[in-house]
């Protein structure tokens, strides 16, 4: 796990930004992206008092992937769900930061909150954000999660990093749907991991036979990207995935039934799209 501590302030950076992305409707019908715009540029609006961001990335890169001739899951997906696993990790962090530095207040947040996590890390010297909108780091890439502590003390801030990005367009050749609009600017309403998690609806004739076989999620972008050639496998137990994940193959996917889906994915991410959505998926992927 990394670490990185930045002031808790209004991201004047980010607001022209995350306005002009909301107008352009690169949300899509992630509707709640809308909802809570203060909020998501100024932690103090969010955690009353707040001081610090305390900005911590936990990596999750596999050991093992999926059986080649597959229909595929995203690797952040392929073990326990995230959420569960960090926030216990953030809770005992800050009992720890009470039983040392005395009486404060914090709240931790998981990617389940108006919280800009990328621009909080990359404030905090974790990393840089990449052309993928990803951040990325030159230690270890970019296959990690994000998430933070904001408190109500005064702690020593880190500086931010360069972006060491140069004139790569790995990502923006290789995504499948052409996402990545322009560097630095996803459109998520074009990204596979949209269509496959959060979009409700049927999924877009239009986009018939773009999704490279990807059921739940994509890591397109990831997997070309240079900084990625230096990540590790992770060393957190829950993160290990159930081995019919590994194993299933195309065929074994397609007669999924709901048994076998709330057995393979009882606690994992992809339960958030519901065996009916991956069914729907997978029905968009047949040849």
């Amino acid at each position: 796990m990394s670490c990185g501590i930045s002031k808790a302030e209004f991201l004047e950076q980010e607001a022209p930004r995350l306005e002009g992305w909301l107008n352009n409707n690169m949300h899509g019908e992630m509707r709640y992206m809308e909802n809570h715009f203060d909020k998501r540029l100024d932690p103090t609006k969010l955690v009353e008092g707040s001081k610090s961001v305390i900005s911590l990335l936990l990596n999750y890169f596999p050991s093992e992937v999926q059986n080649p001739s597959s229909y595929k899951i995203s690797k952040y997906a392929y073990g326990t769900d995230y959420h569960f696993v960090i926030k216990d990790k953030l809770k005992e962090l800050l009992q720890f930061m009470k039983e040392h530095i005395g009486d404060i207040e914090g709240r931790a947040f998981v990617d389940s909150a108006p919280v800009l996590d990328k621009a909080w890390a990359a404030k905090s010297g974790l990393g840089w954000i990449g052309k993928n909108s990803n951040l990325l780091t030159k230690q270890v890439g970019s296959f990690y999660f994000i998430a933070e502590l904001i408190v109500d003390v005064d702690l020593e801030y880190d500086l931010p990093v360069t972006d060491h990005c140069g004139s790569c367009t790995a990502c923006i050749d290789a995504c499948p749907t052409q996402a990545i609009v322009e560097p630095y600017k996803v459109d998520g309403s074009k990204c596979i991991s949209y269509f496959t998690i959060e979009l409700k609806e049927e999924l877009p004739v239009s986009y018939k036979n773009q999704f490279d076989d990807w059921m739940f999620g994509c890591d397109v972008c990831q997997d070309v990207c240079p900084w990625n050639k230096f990540s590790k496998a992770h060393s957190e137990p829950l993160f290990s995935p159930h081995p019919q994940v590994l194993e299933m193959n195309k065929k074994e996917w397609k007669e999924l039934t709901k048994e076998t889906f709330n057995e393979i994915f009882k606690k994992s991410a992809v339960k958030r799209t519901k065996f009916e959505g991956l069914k729907r998926n997978i029905e968009f992927l047949k040849d």
